[in-house]
């Protein structure tokens, strides 16, 4: 398990971005979400694998960034915080394909025990290039991923609605307990 490695996970639009970038401007080592990125790639080259085009080849795409990205940061020392990650693609493309693979990746990819969670809060959801999907779509995705770290295992903390700052001032609190 690598204990250092700290996702952030939870509804769309929760607030994820906004932390990490809180937590990176404290000179924390931060992984942006695969899927942004995927959108953007694939917007510019004009693909497919987009999540309102193609939603299993973009969650697929999502696994790979996702072990990439967690090969990576083993370079990086101290807390590494992802903005979703391996988890949040597996449990997609299981909740879509049928395809039993949460427990293989789970199991074989660990991330630290506690998992923070952005719940449901429709006063800052907003919808912009990269995040087409409604707000009732983000709460049925939230539950699944509860469910899904869950069975895997993890302590789940919501987060608080609160100010980013005293978000950042959370996450750090229960670190270090």
């Amino acid at each position: 398990m690598t204990d250092r490695f700290v996702v952030l996970s939870g509804c769309s639009g929760g607030g994820k971005s906004t932390l990490l970038a809180e937590l990176a401007g404290r000179g924390y080592a931060v992984v942006e979400e695969p899927g942004r990125r995927i959108v953007r790639e694939e917007t510019a080259r004009g693909g497919m694998a987009l999540p309102w085009v193609d939603p299993e080849a973009f969650l697929r795409r999502a696994l790979e960034i996702a072990l990439d990205d967690r090969r990576q940061a083993v370079t990086a020392e101290g807390w590494v915080f992802f903005d979703r990650g391996l988890i949040d693609a597996v449990s997609g493309l299981e909740a879509m394909t049928g395809e039993p693979a949460l427990a293989e990746y789970g199991e074989a990819h660990r991330y630290h025990r506690t998992i923070f969670l952005t719940p449901p809060w429709p006063e800052i959801y907003e919808t912009d290039a990269e995040r087409k999907h409604g707000f009732q779509q983000a709460v049925v995705e939230y539950a699944r991923l509860v469910r899904d770290y869950g069975r895997l295992g993890y302590q789940t903390v919501e987060l608080p609605k609160c100010p980013v700052e005293e978000r950042a001032e959370f996450v750090l609190w229960r670190l270090a307990r």
